[in-house]
């Protein structure tokens, strides 16, 4: 195998470099230095501290993800021409390629039974839409948002669809972190992180839980380096041996470039995929064994400690170290660090939602925490690492199927109308709906909902069966130009977050509120994502007592909100003061929960049966150092050494075992699907196990879910590897 690579380090600033250079050094300059939040992660960066500012006021704050997602939206727009190409022909472009084309500049449209795209003005685009849904039954119609748009867009969106008549109201954490919300919202309370950024400067150890944040939040890397440095302790669980958490060289430390490197991990466990929960009771067995629980913390400010203490008794260490394949002496020294910890925060990606028992996943964490008092406390408690910029934000403000009672009332009451109240259809349930033949047409602003899908061959059969596809997007993906079928398709071009007409706010992990103050223009026809919601508001609903048109102005948005949003009142004079802020009730600095019970809750977690045979591997999908979400920016990933996303990751042993050498071809088989022909890569990972890129591996993945997040399995797949 070759040998280990560190994350991070000069070729990361030469790429920065000459992405820079690329985009031309004036319009990057301007982009990354203007006061607007980044597209990229969650983390936080960006807004009125400057735009390489995060929320510490640290500069300067910025990485790869941030250049990349900036020199997409500097492109010029696609030249006409490139549309007398078929749909077919897009359609055969990679990722990368699609995305190179440019910036959408003009509205296009296909018409039902032709296979191109044709650009046209706004005011048939607009038209066309508007005729389209007024046509459809809203109960046959689903609204689908991704975590790129802002608050104001957002809010805006699900107002429409639920005038419109429909709940079918949804965004892209259904496929990521909801496993997150569902699990936090029963153990303590609030769906969110219990953390602002400032309280990882106060602990001493930094749990990294089925992450890897050295390739998608590149940002965080420098939390974990200041955390050793100052002396603390650093676990990642994860299955793989990702080279940006072993060692980091950071781009803007002299010291660390010069030495090779930060140690980031002071300790690493690699469990099994899909085996987390039975590491946790480990971790939660050893801690009762050696009773280094907050006895006290637990009495006073939890509840169900009794019957998860119990349920952890029937799980033998036999049964934990066999499903993991950690032995037991790992795991009590994982347990070891926790317990002489004085203050420990919870990281975790998609590695803990993606599978049928996420929620668990995510319930087991907040159980450990509950153990030793890890929250209600600065300097302590849960971190979900959101992978969009604004993905917690769309879902605070409304864009998903279920509201409360009390967010549909106040919207009701604020703006005088009925709302429907037949329960809305999420993300999947949507996509089985168009596959049953029961969804007419579909608005998605933003996001590649065809690449997000499980199920590749029958995410574009599904999506094929709706007649009409409405699109609001900055740049052409894959969800343009696949599961088009014979239907009509209108992709209407957005503004990019830096070229809003009015200022826009977004939301981090941390719940903190952030205003970008837009104004750049790049491309003369591009619209705000508000304008064009509002006119087709307009359009649809001509009787309606609203003014559709004050939508236009973020201000009587962000006014709206205010009044509906608990927890959001800061937000009505935000573009006025320039304060941001944390939304209220979300950090836990103190050990008040928003339960029922006004406590932490334990929840009891049973291990799943597996569901795997002997001749078959557990596969994880996975995200290159060199793409953000769906979008890719670079075919090779350099942290992991593979030149094609078109590969799968391997134990070098189960590589020898079976005859495969580095590079050798092989198809993987799932239930879902066959994946031709990817180049085999020895990585250090369990025995059994494989990874390979999202969303190429999609076309092995299932679309069974989470019984209680409803999100798909992406990171535990059963396949079979054949020679080709």
């Amino acid at each position: 195998m070759a040998e280990q690579q560190i994350g991070g380090g000069a070729k990361k600033i030469l790429y920065t470099l000459n992405t820079i250079r690329k985009m031309g050094i004036k319009k990057s300059g301007k982009a990354l230095a203007a006061k607007n939040a980044c597209k990229a992660c969650a983390l936080g960066m960006g807004g009125q501290m400057g735009g390489m500012t995060n929320e510490l006021g640290e500069f300067p704050s910025v990485c790869n993800k941030s250049v990349q997602a900036q020199s997409s939206d500097i492109q010029p727009a696609i030249p006409d021409e490139v549309f007398a190409h078929s749909v077919q022909e897009f359609a055969a472009l990679s990722a990368r390629e699609i995305e190179g084309l440019g910036r959408l500049g003009s509205p296009v449209f296909k018409r039902a039974g032709e296979h191109h795209y044709r650009p046209i003005s706004w005011d048939e685009a607009m038209e066309i839409a508007a005729n389209r849904l007024a046509k459809t039954d809203p109960d046959r119609a689903f609204f689908y948002s991704s975590g790129r748009s802002s608050n104001e867009a957002g809010f805006l969106f699900q107002l429409l669809a639920r005038l419109y008549g429909t709940n079918n109201v949804t965004n892209c954490s259904y496929y990521c972190h909801q496993a997150t919300s569902e699990a936090l919202g029963n153990t303590i309370g609030t769906g969110t992180s219990t953390v602002e950024i400032a309280d990882l400067a106060l602990c001493d150890l930094i749990f990294v839980i089925g992450a890897n944040p050295a390739s998608n939040h590149p940002r965080f890397i420098h939390q974990l380096a200041n955390c050793r440095a100052r002396g603390g302790q650093v676990i990642v669980i994860n299955p793989a041996k990702e080279p940006g958490l072993v060692k980091f060289a950071l781009p803007k430390s002299p010291k660390s470039l010069m030495s090779g490197g930060d140690e980031i991990a002071s300790l690493y466990v690699q469990p099994k995929i899909g085996e987390d929960l039975a590491l946790f009771k480990g971790i939660a067995k050893a801690l009762l064994k050696s009773d280094a629980i907050d006895q006290d913390f637990i009495e006073k400010h939890s509840t169900g400690a009794d019957s998860f203490f119990a349920d952890l008794e029937t799980t033998s260490w036999d049964e934990i170290t066999e499903r993991t394949q950690v032995d037991q002496a790992t795991i009590e020294k994982t347990a070891l660090l926790y317990a002489q910890s004085r203050s420990a925060v919870f990281a975790w990606g998609m590695g803990m939602t993606h599978h049928h028992h996420g929620v668990q996943n995510i319930e087991m964490i907040a159980n450990l925490a509950l153990m030793r008092g890890m929250l209600g406390r600065p300097g302590a408690g849960l971190l979900a690492l959101r992978g969009h910029s604004n993905v917690q934000g769309i879902g605070t403000i409304g864009v998903k199927p279920v509201l409360t009672e009390d967010v549909m009332r106040a919207i009701e009451s604020y703006f005088g109308v009925s709302l429907p109240n037949k329960k809305g259809l999420d993300t999947m349930a949507s996509m089985k709906a168009a596959d049953a033949g029961r969804i007419d047409a579909a608005v998605m602003m933003g996001g590649n909902l065809f690449s997000a899908n499980p199920n590749t061959s029958w995410a574009e059969k599904a999506l094929e069966n709706i007649g009409f596809k409405l699109f609001l997007t900055t740049t052409m993906n894959h969800s343009h130009v696949k599961g088009i079928g014979s239907g009509e398709s209108l992709v209407l071009p957005v503004t990019a977050r830096d070229e809003e007409w009015e200022p826009t706010t977004q939301e981090s992990m941390f719940n903190f509120v952030r205003l970008s103050d837009g104004g750049i223009t790049r491309l003369p026809s591009v619209r705000p994502e508000s304008h064009i919601l509002a006119d087709l508001a307009g359009r649809l609903f001509p009787e309606s007592p609203i003014d559709f048109g004050q939508f236009k102005h973020h201000k009587t948005i962000r006014k709206a909100i205010a009044a509906i949003i608990p927890g959001m009142e800061k937000l009505a004079d935000i573009d006025v003061a320039r304060q941001e802020f944390h939304i209220t009730r979300r950090l836990l600095h103190s050990p008040r929960f928003q339960t029922e019970s006004g406590k932490g809750e334990f929840a009891v977690c049973e291990l799943q049966e597996v569901q795997i045979e002997a001749d078959q591997f557990s596969l994880s999908t996975i995200r290159s150092e060199g793409q953000f979400n769906s979008i890719i920016y670079e075919e090779a990933d350099t942290y992991r050494g593979t030149k094609s996303r078109w590969s799968v990751l391997m134990n070098p042993q189960d590589m020898a075992d079976m005859g495969i050498a580095e590079g050798d071809p092989v198809d993987l088989q799932s239930d879902a699907g066959k994946m031709i022909a990817v180049a085999a890569h020895p990585f250090d990972i369990p025995r059994k196990n494989l990874m390979a890129y999202y969303p190429e591996a999609n076309v092995l993945t299932g679309t069974d879910v989470d019984p209680r997040s409803f999100t798909p399995s992406f990171k535990s797949t059963p396949v079979r590897i054949r020679s080709s």
